[in-house]
């Protein structure tokens, strides 16, 4: 079971696991980001998939009726789309009520509170079942100050959101524990709470806040200790370059990964924006970071390679590696061991 900051009608209670993945009407794929990071790296949890009609993701799991779900020993219906807002549709409502009066609890990570529908809330109270609202920070954050903490960071930054950053992040925790190495993977958006059981929801942070709540997250550590912390956002993206800037600030990276998909045609979300170079982000997040850590440095490229085939994937990082002069890798297809040495050697 994983611990979630703040629920309905109690703090601090533990989501029960296994987990149905409610799907909904997403409109693609990566609208269902949520599930797909939690079938990919806690697939121990993840027993089946409840879409609605119309819906253009797919999990690859069981498509499984709230019934068979019960049948299978299911606890909590996930919500495991990040639509544009977080808003909890009302397409949705009818299957979230049933799964209420059916015995689950719900479990979400949108900006949309379960909480504060008040249909849910109301089912919810009459049946005795949870509500566990992930994104809501939890604990009362500092304002950063800036000081130097022992230990050691590293940032992974995005050319767009969604580009993979989370993946890379916890590609390179599993490469390093598996070496010996001290790392932690801190998880700072809903997928990666509801995956490892802790983070900050740094989205739902009060601004002046956000920074500090960085900082609070990676403190002190051993000398040889990396925190790999888990990227939001893009310096590039106009919705969403706050969150951005708030974690090399707060999180004062020693190094920078670099996350690219190269397939888009433009900006999640922002047709009339394209995609920035590689260099042009390793060039600002640099910048951005040495404003708190003068020695940071940019280590290596991680690239989404998902929508290319093999050749083409590897020509591409090929030409990455030579164009950029950094280790170049798809840390999820390919391994993180490239973007890990290059840690190593600092």
């Amino acid at each position: 079971m994983l611990r979630t900051g703040q629920t309905h009608g109690s703090e601090n209670k533990m989501i029960q696991t296994p987990y149905l993945l409610f799907l909904g009407d997403a409109p693609d794929k990566l609208a269902a980001k949520v599930a797909q990071g939690i079938k990919d790296w806690r697939p121990e949890y993840a027993l089946g998939q409840l879409r609605l009609e119309g819906c253009k993701a797919d999990m690859g799991l069981p498509d499984m009726t709230l019934a068979e779900a019960k049948a299978a020993g299911v606890k909590t219906v996930v919500i495991g789309v990040a639509n544009r807002g977080g808003v909890i549709s009302q397409k949705w409502k009818k299957v979230l009520v049933q799964a209420l009066e059916e015995g689950f609890d719900l479990a979400s990570g949108l900006h949309n509170l379960l909480r504060d529908e008040e249909d849910l809330a109301a089912v919810a109270r009459a049946t005795g079942r949870t509500l566990h609202d992930v994104r809501i920070p939890s604990v009362k954050y500092p304002i950063a100050n800036g000081e130097k903490r022992r230990g050691k960071r590293v940032l992974a930054v995005g050319t767009d959101c969604s580009v993979g950053k989370m993946y890379t992040a916890l590609c390179m925790e599993r490469e390093m524990r598996e070496r010996g190495m001290k790392a932690s993977f801190r998880a700072t958006g809903q997928t990666g709470i509801l995956i490892t059981g802790g983070g900050v929801p740094l989205d739902a942070v009060i601004a002046d806040f956000m920074a500090g709540s960085i900082e609070w997250l990676t403190p002190d550590n051993d000398d040889d200790h990396w925190d790999l912390i888990e990227g939001q956002g893009s310096l590039f993206h106009v919705s969403y370059s706050g969150v951005t800037l708030a974690l090399i600030h707060g999180g004062q990276p020693d190094a920078l990964i670099i996350c690219h998909e190269p397939t888009r045609d433009h900006m999640r979300g922002l047709p009339g924006y394209a995609l920035p170079t590689i260099e042009a982000v390793r060039d600002m997040a640099l910048e951005m970071a040495r404003v708190a850590n003068p020695a940071c440095v940019a280590v290596g490229v991680a690239v989404n390679t998902q929508n290319m085939s093999d050749e083409a994937a590897r020509a591409y990082l090929a030409e990455v590696e030579a164009r950029i002069g950094l280790p170049a890798t798809d840390p999820y297809r390919y391994g993180a061991g490239k973007l890990v040495d290059a840690l190593a050697a600092i």
